[in-house]
């Protein structure tokens, strides 16, 4: 894989053009631009700017509405529920994002709740962006059903991904971003791709029994992180996101593999924190950096490889990459550059 280094704001501008091309408005596109490129400057590749043809064949397809006019209403005093008219997902999120996080800035804490959604990308972005704003962020979403529960042979539970964001010291937010899989799908498709094995307990077949070989296990389904406790972990995300929301869940959100064209009524959830209601600025930074210093003092095993903080690469990438220009995957930019 060929990597080229492209100036961030002309990758702002490409992708921005390419979701304006399919008719979405420009606030929505420069938005959604946003949050993929981040995702790239954060080295979350599998959910960055590779992203941005996959989403402009959905709008055109019909699957993603182009013009859709989100709604965000104020039903409680820090409680929003939005509509995101089947919109493009980091357009939505994005929206919701700024109304939770203001309306967090006067009671101290708020929540939102959306349906009508569809795939917001990594959470990472929305963190990071909450947390260079001081605000400490909780955002989850479900997804399609590729995990079988535990002791189950079919697909039933999404791989529904969780966020958290903390303002952090120097303007380095602590963001941790993950799903509930024991691996992601992407690991697998690319040992598939080098002929590899992969272990036990990654995925298994429709008869529950683990795979080892990675092409037929890009058939079958994934297995949950730390077994039961991943399953439960997932649960809880789709009854926050889905349940809650009045969006789609589990078995009702439509496999796009399939269905590339299906509406999706995606369902997210995001909890703000204006972490300065609670403390001073510089009292959090000077705390956080102390928690930080306490988990980088961890004895390693292998002194070769010492304790690294969860998210810690992400934020070494994201620095690089506002100083020298992103690194992107040049036949992701080529397509990127065709019209």
């Amino acid at each position: 894989m060929v990597k080229v280094i492209v100036d961030e704001q002309a990758l702002l501008a490409l992708c921005a053009e390419r979701f304006v091309a399919c008719g979405v408005a420009d606030e929505d596109a420069a938005s959604t631009a946003r949050v993929l490129v981040l995702a790239e400057m954060m080295g979350i590749a599998t959910h960055g700017v590779g992203r941005v043809a996959t989403y402009c064949t959905r709008l055109q397809g019909g699957g993603v509405k182009a013009a859709a006019e989100p709604v965000v209403k104020r039903v409680a005093p820090a409680l929003l529920h939005v509509d995101g008219d089947n919109g493009l997902g980091p357009a939505v999120a994005m929206r919701a994002l700024a109304a939770v996080m203001e309306t967090a800035r006067e009671t101290g804490i708020a929540a939102a709740f959306l349906h009508h959604s569809n795939h917001f990308g990594a959470a990472a972005p929305y963190c990071l962006i909450a947390a260079e704003s001081g605000l400490a962020t909780v955002l989850m979403s479900n997804s399609t059903p590729l995990m079988a529960p535990t002791g189950g042979a079919e697909p039933s539970v999404g791989n529904n991904p969780i966020g958290f964001g903390f303002p952090g010291p120097d303007e380095l937010p602590l963001v941790i971003d993950f799903s509930m899989s024991a691996v992601a799908r992407s690991r697998i498709r690319d040992a598939a791709r080098r002929g590899e094995a992969i272990p036990e307990g990654w995925a298994i077949d429709a008869g529950g029994q683990p795979l080892t070989d990675a092409a037929t296990a890009m058939k079958g389904m994934l297995l949950p992180m730390g077994g039961h406790k991943g399953y439960g972990l997932a649960i809880a995300i789709d009854m926050l996101a889905g349940v809650l929301s009045g969006a789609a869940f589990l078995s009702q959100v439509p496999d796009l593999e399939r269905e590339p064209a299906a509406r999706q009524n995606l369902g997210q959830a995001f909890i703000a924190i204006n972490a300065a209601k609670l403390m001073t600025p510089g009292e959090l930074a000077d705390r956080t950096t102390k928690f930080m210093d306490m988990i980088g003092r961890t004895r390693s095993a292998d002194p070769a490889h010492p304790v690294r903080f969860p998210g810690s690469r992400a934020m070494a990438n994201l620095k690089q990459a506002r100083r020298d220009g992103v690194r992107v995957d040049r036949d992701t930019l080529e397509v990127l550059r065709r019209r």
